[in-house]
Order: structure tokens, then C-alpha cells, then sequence
């Protein structure tokens, strides 16, 4: 499986992500670049999760058929031809950090899944729903892991 380098340039991996994009914060997306996704690709998905979180894996942000030719979003916007799924805080799109006060820094995991094939969800899908259908169909992946704490 080949890898997908996935950037950005308001915080570098395992680095603190600015208060700017937690939900306290402004609440925008960060922007991110991505490169070495294969030519065979028919659509990119992102998701973005915190597995610290004290109910489990928390949703801040799943966008499906990302065109599989861009190469990035702006601060703020929704990836190119992307549909935006509701997030853990039941809204469509982005949801910044938030975690505990008090809390050592959560993980903020971006990844990047390049697929086969489209993607093929139930009305209402969850991110169990997304995370079944992109393994069925990865071709290659990358990660961009942010920190954040209260």
C-alpha cells in the first residue's frame, strides 16, 4: 500500500493544534495539503477523530467523494466535491477539539483514505459505516495526528 502525505501549515504532527480551530476557539477546519494520492483513485475521504475521548472514538469530522484529484482545502472549507457527514456533536462538518479541562493533550487523528472505488453508504451514516466501507476499498492512506487539552 503506498502512502498519502498529509500536511498542514498550522501545526506540524504530534504538535499542539491552535486554539483557532477548537470548538472554544473559532471553530474552523485547519488547512490541509495532501500528496501522493495514487492516479487510480475514484474519490479521497478524511476523517478526523479523537480516540482519547472519555466515551471512545469522538467524531470531529468525516467528508466523503473528495475529488481524487485536489491536493488540499483552504482554512475553513469543505474539501473539493466533498460531502461533510455529521460529526460527534450531531452537525454536518467540521467540530473542533474539546476535551475534559483538566485532561492530558487528546490525539487529534486526520486521515486521508484514497479509494478504489466510490464509497457506498446507508442514508444517515455513521463513521462505523464509513470506517467498513473504506476498508473494503483503500488503496493508501496518511495521517496527520494533532494535540489539544484544556
Amino acid at each position: 500500500m503506498t502512502g498519502i502525505e498529509l500536511k498542514s501549515n498550522a501545526f506540524t504532527d504530534h504538535a499542539p493544534v491552535p486554539r483557532r480551530y477548537a470548538l472554544e476557539g473559532e471553530n474552523v477546519s485547519p488547512p490541509l495539503t495532501w500528496s501522493g494520492v495514487p492516479d487510480d483513485a475514484a474519490e479521497l475521504v478524511l476523517m478526523c477523530e479523537d480516540p482519547d475521548a472519555p466515551s471512545g472514538n469522538f467524531v470531529h469530522w468525516i467528508v466523503v467523494g473528495i475529488d481524487p484529484r485536489s491536493d488540499g482545502i483552504s482554512e475553513g472549507q469543505s474539501p473539493p466535491g466533498g460531502t461533510e457527514l455529521v460529526n460527534g456533536y450531531g452537525r454536518p462538518g467540521w467540530g473542533g477539539p474539546h476535551p475534559p479541562p483538566g485532561d492530558e493533550s487528546h490525539h487529534y487523528v486526520f486521515h486521508l483514505y484514497a479509494l478504489a472505488e466510490p464509497c457506498v453508504l446507508p442514508d444517515a451514516p455513521r463513521a462505523d459505516d464509513v470506517r467498513q466501507a473504506v476498508e473494503k476499498r483503500e488503496l493508501a492512506d496518511g495521517t496527520l495526528i494533532g494535540l489539544y487539552r484544556r
